[in-house]
């Protein structure tokens, strides 16, 4: 579980994206939404060399970054969990990766995201995103859920609409209270409806909200 920062301080934010436009374009969005970028880099190991010195709270990071343009990204944030776990860690990439995006949620227990980089365009969702990962949340982006329900094809089908929902927003990490707020009913409401897609799908229940990703994404890639 990431540490909650002290109410008298912004939560501190480091950045690891090649495009330095891209680069910049963020740090003003973070600066935008009471972030304190303590550190902004074009590769992934000069992030992991400042980490002593800019302990952040969260650390973004872009997949794919040199040398090889592949997964550099998704390497650092293990090995960043690693040294420091109680910092939350967003990825952002330009295509869906459902297999990084489950690569890194089952790396660790909370504190994770993966996003489109389209979607960090808007401010209130990367705001967002950012306070869920640093409170010990956890962030998918809709479009890969979209993508990962799109290839189960028929089991969907015992699905009621409603269900379909609550499954789509679980998926992307919102806990009960976050899915009745998003679809304007009461909790009780959404745990009924859990209870029920839990049933269908034959997916056993899990104490914390990241196991209940983590159990919704593994029956979506089978």
């Amino acid at each position: 579980m990431s540490q909650i920062p002290a109410p008298d301080r912004p939560i501190r934010v480091v950045l690891a994206e090649d495009s330095m436009l891209l680069r910049e374009g963020l740090v003003r969005l973070f600066d935008e939404a009471g972030f304190e970028t303590v550190g902004a880099y074009g590769d992934a190991e000069a992030l992991l060399g400042d980490l002593g010195s800019t302990a952040p709270d969260v650390a973004v990071l872009d997949v794919r970054m040199p040398p090889t343009f592949r997964d550099e990204g998704v390497r650092a944030a293990i090995e960043l969990r690693r040294r420091r776990p109680g910092t939350g860690v967003l990825l952002l990439s330009q295509y869906v990766e459902g297999t990084y995006a489950q690569e890194l949620l089952s790396s660790a227990d909370g504190g994770m995201g993966y996003l489109l980089k389209d979607r960090v365009a808007s401010l209130d969702d990367l705001q967002d995103a950012v306070l869920r990962i640093r409170d010990g949340g956890t962030v998918l982006d809709p479009q890969v859920v979209r993508e990962l329900l799109a290839r189960r094809g028929d089991p969907l089908a015992s699905l009621t609409p409603r269900e379909r929902e609550v499954l789509e927003l679980m998926a992307e990490g919102r806990t009960n209270a976050g899915i009745a707020a998003q679809l304007f009913i009461g909790v009780g409401a959404v745990e009924k409806n859990v209870t029920s897609i839990f049933q269908k799908l034959g997916l056993e229940g899990s104490g914390t909200d990241h196991r209940r990703v983590l159990a919704v994404l593994a029956w979506m890639r089978r």
